[in-house]
């Protein structure tokens, strides 16, 4: 009974499968993902094109990825620089110049526009490059977290040129999705 059980799973996952590509295929809405639509603005997204929504459902994958990972990174320099230098860490830390300069105009622009502001935590209002930057600047700090500064630093700018068509809504390329999965893969090996 149980193989029958697992059959059925399977050939339901293949099924699905095939019926996500006939509809990316062929550019129609087979109404399958009624529970997505349920997530979505019934007013504005059924306004867009099926083909718009096909890219979107398809790029969400790689935002939540990516958004993980770089959301842990940002903890994890938060939470090193912290214990290694306290509380004031921002001000003790080797920041470069630049990146102070682009987080205190980055609130400065969110406290002008009377938008809620995201953090109280300068390091949320870094680019994902600068998060590369203030850990090779305190390399010191975070060299027994990596087992290699040039390992580090191949993966955080491949990491960057990635994250470009991600947070841009841009299509990723199918050897770019390859290529994230790996990227993704080797980050977790550098830790090891």
């Amino acid at each position: 009974m149980e193989d029958k059980i697992k059959l059925f799973a399977i050939s339901n996952q293949m099924t699905e499968r095939s019926l996500d590509y006939i509809e990316r295929d062929l550019k129609i809405d087979l109404g399958r993902n009624i529970h997505l639509s349920e997530e979505k603005d019934d007013e504005y997204y059924p306004q867009f094109q099926h083909l718009i929504r096909v890219e979107a459902r398809e790029m969400a994958v790689h935002y939540e990825l990516f958004y993980c990972l770089e959301v842990s990174i940002r903890k994890m320099i938060n939470e090193k620089l912290l214990s290694e230098l306290g509380d004031d860490w921002w001000e003790k830390a080797d920041i470069p110049e630049q990146t102070r300069k682009n987080v205190k105009d980055n609130i400065q622009r969110e406290i002008d526009s009377a938008f809620t502001q995201r953090s109280e935590n300068e390091l949320d209002y870094t680019t994902f490059g600068e998060l590369g930057e203030i850990v090779r600047k305190n390399w010191e700090k975070f060299g027994d977290l990596f087992n290699s500064q040039k390992g580090f630093n191949r993966v955080m700018n491949s990491l960057n040129l990635l994250r470009g068509p991600i947070a841009h809504c841009s299509p990723l390329a199918e050897d770019e999705v390859v290529r994230l999965k790996l990227t993704v893969r080797d980050w977790f090996r550098l830790m090891e």
